[in-house]
């Protein structure tokens, strides 16, 4: 019987059954965990350190600012010669910022951390209207510095088909939900 239980046979914990490691989490969970752990780190490197549970949008716009340094987008400055060129034909001194997409994601990302560790959406600071207003500034800025105005990419129309959350009022408009 050396190795076996009753004759049975080798035993599931012997042929290493359940101890499959549990699934590497998905490149997206990936990054908002680090998005989390990089806004909590900016929180407790404030004078004097904010506690998670008196953050405030105003605390939110600050991070989004300071990351703006550490951008690898170029946005030309109103008085710069390649201001609205999408394509300008040499380099110039403007600033690297955070794109606007990027910033975006980062939001989404932090909002769904927010909750998923215990906030509540009614005081979810990144869901706060000021952080819709910034964005919406940030992207119309970014648009224009390049000379290329935003447009909304339009949904296919197998998209409301299966239920992607847009409901149509008219043949031209859509609302979308998010």
């Amino acid at each position: 019987m050396s190795g076996e239980r009753g004759g049975e046979g080798p035993s599931r914990w012997t042929t290493g059954e359940s101890q499959q490691p549990p699934p590497a989490p998905s490149r997206y969970e990936s990054q908002k965990r680090r998005d989390w752990n990089t806004f909590g780190q900016y929180l407790r490197n404030q004078r004097p350190p904010v506690l998670l549970s008196l953050c405030t949008c105003s605390h939110v716009l600050d991070f989004l600012r300071y990351l703006d340094q550490f951008g690898k987008t170029k946005v030309h400055l109103q008085g710069c010669i390649f201001y609205g060129q999408p394509e300008p034909p040499a380099p110039c001194a403007c600033p690297l910022r955070q794109a606007w997409g990027s910033l975006d994601a980062l939001i989404g990302r932090l909002r769904a951390a927010y909750e998923e560790n215990g906030g509540t959406p009614e005081t979810n600071p990144f869901a706060s209207s000021a952080i819709r207003v910034y964005l919406k500034e940030v992207r119309d800025f970014q648009a224009k510095a390049r000379g290329i105005p935003y447009k909304k990419k339009k949904k296919k129309a197998t998209d409301h088909q299966q239920g992607r959350g847009s409901v149509p009022l008219s043949n031209s408009t859509t609302i979308h939900f998010s």
